[in-house]
This record gives C-alpha cells, sequence and structure tokens, in this order.
C-alpha cells in the first residue's frame, strides 16, 4: 500500500481533483449503497473511511473538509430548527424537556460508570466521558427530512431533547474546562450568564426585527440566499464566543428564521438543495475521515475502550428512549424514531474531547490522551450508522403508519379535489407576489401544477408586447422553477381581457382565480378595477384579489372578516383551505370576524383539519363593525376580507360600498379580497370527523341549498 501511495503520489493535494473526488463520493455513495439497502448516509461515512488518510490514503483531511465538515453539520442543525413546526414545537415542549432531562441523565451516569469503574479513567476524565455521551447531534436527521416527517411529533420532541442535552453538555464542560483553567469562580459564572442572556436577547428581540427589515427591502433570490447563511454563521459564531457551541446556534437560527423562510418557497427550496447536494455529504464524509481502524487491531485494550464507549452510549440512549417512549405513551415506532435521532455522536462529541485532549491535570500529562480520541472517533463511526440505520427504519414504519391512519373522507377528498389554480399575469410587478401566495394555498399532495395566463392584445401585436408577454412567463416559470412546482404558462389574443381569462378559466376546468390587486391609473376606475369586477360579476368560481405591501414571508398575522351566513355559501371550505395553507405555511396567527355562529363553524373545521395552525376568532356582529378593524391592523399583518357575489346567500348591500371602505380605511394595508366559489358543491367535500359535527354540517348544507334555490327563485 505504501509503494503505491509513493507512485501515485498520494494523498491527492490539487484542489481540482480533491473537489472532483469528492463529487464523485457524494455521487455514487448513494448508488452503490442503495443498492445494498444501507442508508446513504452510512455510504457517505463508510466511503470518508475508504478514501481517507487511515484506509486508501487518496485524500487526506485538510482545512477544506474542516471548513465545508463545520458548514454541513451547522446545516444539519440549521434545517432541523428551520423546518420545525413551531406550534407542533409548543404543543410538545413538555415532552421535549422530559425526553430531554431523561436522555440526559442516563447516558451520563452510564458514561461516569463506565469510565471509573470500567476504563480506569479520572474523576475528570469520567465526567468528560459522561459529557460526550450525554450530548449527540442529529446527523440522521437528513433521513427524516427526505421521508417528509420533519413535523412528526417523535421528531419534534427529539429536537427540543437535542438542544437540551447539549446545552446540558456544554455548561458541564464549561465548567469543567473552567476548573483545570482555574477560572471556574462566581466572576467566571457570572460573566457566562451576562453573555449568555445577551446572546438569547440579540437572537430572539434584534435579529428578527433585522431579519424582516431586511427582507421587506431586498428580494432578490441570491441576496435573500446569501443574507440567510450570513445570519446562521453569525449566529454559531456568536454562541462560540459566549462559551456554547456553534450548532447550538446554528439551529437557534433556524428557529429564528423560521417564520421568514415558508416551505413552498424557492428560498427554501435553494436552501435544502445546496445543504443536501454538497456540505452535508462533505460532513460526513470528513466524519469517515477522522476513523482510524487500525488500532483496534493492534491494541487490545483500544477495541475494549471503543467496546465500553459504544455499548455505554448505545444502550444508554436506547433505554432513555424506551423510558421516555412509555412515559410519554407514544408508539414503538416513534420510540425507535427517538432513539435513531439521539443515538449519534459526532460534532459535539469530538469538540468535548478535543477539549480533554488540550487540557492537563499536570505539567505535560493531558486529560484525555490519543488513545482516547481514537476511540471517540469510532464511537461517533458506530453511532452514526446505528443512528442512521434505526431511524431509516422508524421513518419507514411512520410514514405508511400515517398513509394508513388517514381518514376515509379526506383521503377521499384529496383524491377528488378539484384545485386547480389559474393565474393571470400582465404585470411584472405582481408576478412574485401572485406566485408566492399560490405556492402557499396550493396543495402539494396533489402534486398539480399552476396555469400562468398572459393575454395579448388582438389590437397590438407589437414585438413589444410580445417581448413584454415572454418577459413575464419567463419570470412566473423561473420562481415556480426555484420552488419545485410544475407550471403550464399560456398566452392568448384576445380584445376583452375578462372574457379571454373566463373563457381560459372553463377551457383549463380550474377551480379558482388568483389575480392581482388593480393599479388606478385612471380617475374614472374604482379601487378594485374593471378587469376584477368584470370577473366578479362574469364567473362563478372562487376569485382571490391579492395586494401586498411587503413579502409574504414577513406578515405576522391574518385577520379575516367574514361575513353573516358565510357558511351556507357553496365554496365556504375551500377558500378556509386556503387561507389555512398560507398561515401554516408563514407560521403566523390567523383570526377570524365573524358572527358567533359562523366563527364556531369555522373554528370547529380548523380544529379538525388544521390542528397545526394557530386560530382565533372574534366577534363581528354586523357588517357595519367592518371598518373598525382597521384598529386592529398593523403594517406587518394581512387584512381578507371574504365578500360575497350578488344574490348569494351571504351577499349584504354594505358590500356595494367595500371598495370606497377599502380605499378609504384599507389603502395602506396588505389585501386580499376572497369571492367564494359558486359553482361547485362538494364544499371541499369536507364532513367532520366528530358524528355530532357531521350532523351539524348536514343541516347546513340542506339549509343553504334550500336558500340557494329559493333566492334562485325570487332573482
Amino acid at each position: 500500500m505504501d509503494a503505491i501511495t509513493t507512485y501515485l503520489h498520494l494523498p491527492i493535494t490539487d484542489p481540482t481533483w480533491i473537489f472532483f473526488l469528492v463529487l464523485c463520493v457524494i455521487l455514487f455513495a448513494p448508488m452503490i449503497f442503495s443498492k445494498l439497502h444501507i442508508p446513504h448516509l452510512i455510504g457517505m461515512i463508510l466511503a470518508g473511511v475508504l478514501i481517507g488518510e487511515n484506509g486508501i490514503n487518496l485524500l487526506e483531511r485538510d482545512a477544506s473538509f474542516e471548513l465545508f465538515g463545520k458548514v454541513g453539520i451547522y446545516f444539519i442543525m440549521f434545517l432541523a430548527g428551520l423546518e420545525m413546526d413551531l406550534q407542533n414545537l409548543k404543543d410538545n415542549r413538555t415532552k421535549g424537556i422530559i425526553f430531554g432531562f431523561i436522555t440526559t441523565v442516563i447516558p451520563f451516569a452510564f458514561g461516569l460508570i463506565a469510565g471509573y469503574y470500567f476504563l480506569d479513567y479520572s474523576i475528570p476524565a469520567s465526567l468528560l466521558l459522561a459529557c460526550i455521551l450525554a450530548s449527540h447531534t442529529l446527523v440522521a436527521y437528513p433521513i427524516v427530512g427526505r421521508y417528509g416527517l420533519s413535523k412528526s411529533p417523535s421528531v419534534t420532541i427529539s429536537v427540543a431533547a437535542t438542544m437540551i442535552a447539549l446545552l446540558f453538555a456544554l455548561l458541564f464542560l464549561a465548567g469543567l474546562s473552567g476548573t483545570f483553567k482555574g477560572s471556574n469562580d462566581v466572576w467566571f459564572w457570572l460573566l457566562f450568564a451576562v453573555k449568555f442572556a445577551c446572546y438569547i436577547v440579540g437572537m430572539f428581540v434584534l435579529l428578527p426585527k433585522l431579519i424582516r427589515i431586511f427582507f421587506r427591502k431586498y428580494s432578490e433570490p441570491v441576496i435573500q440566499f446569501t443574507f440567510t447563511l450570513a445570519v446562521v454563521f453569525l449566529a454559531a459564531a456568536t454562541a462560540e464566543f459566549c462559551g456554547l457551541e456553534g450548532i447550538l446556534g446554528a439551529f437557534l437560527a433556524g428557529l429564528v428564521l423560521n417564520r421568514f423562510v415558508p416551505n413552498t418557497s424557492p428560498l427554501m427550496n435553494r436552501i435544502e438543495f445546496v445543504g443536501n447536494a454538497l456540505f452535508i455529504p462533505y460532513f460526513l464524509i470528513g466524519v469517515g475521515m477522522l476513523v482510524n481502524v487500525e488500532p483496534l487491531f493492534h491494541e487490545g485494550k483500544a477495541l475494549a475502550v471503543v467496546a465500553i464507549m459504544v455499548i455505554a452510549g448505545t444502550l444508554s440512549k436506547y433505554l432513555a428512549a424506551l423510558i421516555s417512549r412509555k412515559a410519554l405513551k407514544l408508539s414503538h415506532h416513534e420510540g425507535v424514531m427517538m432513539f435513531g435521532l439521539t443515538e449519534a455522536h459526532a460534532a459535539g462529541a469530538l469538540a468535548m474531547v478535543m477539549v480533554g485532549v488540550n487540557l492537563e491535570i499536570a505539567p505535560g500529562v493531558p486529560l484525555m490522551n490519543s488513545a482516547v480520541l481514537d476511540g471517540v472517533v469510532m464511537m461517533i463511526l458506530i453511532s452514526c450508522i446505528i443512528s442512521s440505520i434505526a431511524t431509516d427504519q422508524a421513518a419507514k414504519k411512520l410514514k405508511i403508519e400515517i398513509e394508513n391512519s388517514g381518514k376515509k373522507e379526506r383521503r377521499d377528498s384529496t383524491a377528488r379535489d378539484d384545485e386547480k389554480i389559474l393565474i393571470p399575469i400582465n404585470e411584472p410587478s405582481n408576478i412574485e407576489t401572485l406566485m408566492s401566495t399560490a405556492f402557499m394555498m396550493r396543495n402539494q399532495q396533489l402534486k398539480r401544477g399552476l396555469i400562468c395566463l398572459n393575454i395579448i392584445n388582438d389590437a397590438d401585436m407589437s414585438n413589444k408586447a410580445q417581448a413584454h408577454s415572454r418577459e413575464c412567463l419567463e419570470m412566473a416559470t423561473k420562481l415556480a422553477s426555484a420552488a419545485d412546482v410544475p407550471i403550464q404558462t399560456q398566452t392568448r389574443l384576445a380584445v376583452n381581457f375578462v372574457t379571454a381569462t373566463i373563457h381560459s378559466l372553463k377551457e383549463n376546468d380550474a377551480s379558482e382565480l388568483l389575480i392581482g390587486l388593480h393599479r388606478k391609473r385612471h380617475n374614472g376606475d374604482s379601487f378594485i378595477g374593471q378587469f376584477a369586477q368584470g370577473l366578479i360579476d362574469g364567473m362563478s368560481r372562487q376569485l382571490i384579489i391579492v395586494k401586498m405591501n411587503m413579502p409574504a414571508n414577513t406578515i405576522r398575522r391574518i385577520v379575516v372578516a367574514v361575513p353573516e351566513k358565510a357558511e351556507y355559501e357553496k365554496g365556504f371550505y375551500r377558500w378556509i383551505n386556503r387561507l389555512a395553507r398560507m398561515a401554516e405555511d408563514l407560521g403566523c396567527q390567523m383570526d377570524f370576524y365573524s358572527t358567533e355562529i359562523t366563527g364556531h363553524q369555522i373554528m370547529r373545521y380548523m380544529k379538525d383539519r388544521h390542528k397545526n395552525v394557530r386560530a382565533d376568532f372574534e366577534i363581528l356582529e354586523s357588517w357595519k363593525e367592518f371598518p373598525a378593524l382597521r384598529h386592529e391592523l398593523n403594517e406587518d399583518h394581512l387584512l381578507v376580507v371574504v365578500t360575497a357575489r350578488p344574490g348569494s346567500i351571504s351577499y349584504q348591500k354594505a358590500f356595494s360600498k367595500l371598495p370606497l371602505q377599502l380605499q378609504k380605511d384599507f389603502a395602506d394595508n396588505s389585501l386580499m379580497l376572497i369571492y367564494p366559489d359558486q359553482q361547485e358543491e362538494n364544499n371541499e367535500l369536507y364532513a367532520f370527523t366528530d358524528p355530532h359535527h357531521q350532523n351539524t354540517s348536514s343541516v347546513n348544507t340542506m339549509v343553504g341549498r334550500w336558500l340557494s334555490k329559493w333566492i334562485g327563485e325570487m332573482g
């Protein structure tokens, strides 16, 4: 092997070849190991073992692996915070604290006993080993994301427990390190507490304001992506300055950015793509390159050290997950998921053992020697393999459980849902707003594309008009591609834009129309505009009119004004569904203002279908109180007005003055007007799961049909 290495001039040092070989590993390792039914994360680590200095010595673990590896582990923790359902976290915070306490204390005790009684370490060294076993890293989290389980309760509980375990281990490590350095006194802990408090205030009070201001002013994709990464590394760097680990800062950055980066946005797609395609694999390969298996075959004690560490670490984490599962009354597969996510020891363990190597119990005598470092690295490899296998198996089972436990009527609703959104686009300034709104409202499970329509005036077939049409459609296509959303673009020639839009709606069998609010150009135009008014009068499908004064991802609250008897409209549940998806994606509060009967009907639906949305309702006795809502709105709120067409059940005479009211009282607010569907009577094929509620829904439907028929006859 040495002769081959010398002959081939290994390890390779040319940057171009290094990057090429790493890309080859990232490309082929998942292909090869997937055929062996081994999670690709394990493949990356084993590939790193093979090509590293302790393998065939193809590459050495140089500064690039340290840099990209650190970025990779930050990305894993950042994505864990970014993809987390904050409402789910709030609902499961107690369970997360309980599991965090158990999965910290049990491994800590196992590590202390194993180090002192089985490995003959000193008390300080045993305490350091206990810290290593108590903490863990979410190495297997990308598997969770691949199966779409990032919002699963067991995953949320595990992520919360990870932060608790890591924070405890870091605090204990800081105290242990301070003891050896002679700085472990009252002033040390006081300074640490002050720095930690300042850090938390900066992260959760000052940073969100900075992010909101930045996203409002800059919408260019590259700038937003770069800014997001800068926030992550700022959080990580300041965490290290405060005496914490950078991975904790990266996770907190994900929590802070969670509300500003919707799951359906192009920015989220770019973050996940870059992380999963480059940085996370780099980290996994770098972990594998640290592993040195040679001492295991030459030193019997090294094998014993690794065996004891692995057994103590794995058994303690398994017991913690088992006890927590039973205490929290979770399923077997959820318990396996909790074990899998909390089993791996990687970045935190490596950082802690390096602290032990650098600390001296006496001049020239380190707290932990290189043999312990080799043992911890081997433990990292084995724990990552066990973690990946357990998480992968649990994710498969949980995915099947979720699909099989879906209610029949809900599956039927998804199967027969006629959702197909048509978006007329003619103004480049409105395209991003319309597309981002559609991304958040669409049903991702249906995997249906959006239809973007551009109409060219038949009397103006100039090159300029055609170039403008291409520009609009290309812009929409780029936005859809960035968000990984299918799109169909169409161009029509017409003299009457309203008629052309309605014809396109019917030809494409679209369920609804999403348009931008008219920009007033002539004195005779109303606040809504002639085009929108023509669509209101000429079509019966759902019409949504949008005007955003700020990027949608900076909205903190959605206020919905609902008229009396809105629950009798045929498209009642359709518009609630669209708004609920939007609120869930934005992670913002949604408040309905309606009569008591209508409000209870809305809340029953929200609790049954959209439990994760923070929703509430306030009494709005009559539409005369509608203008008073201006006192409830701030600049970062979205006002949604559910109105009705003349002749419909919930129509009121006051709606004829609605454009003037909006122009007078709400012109400076972000607005959305919704005209509910009057054509389909499936109400999103919804039936309450509670039998009592289902009967109520049936009665409402019968009354609605009778009233609709009566109004039609009177009209």
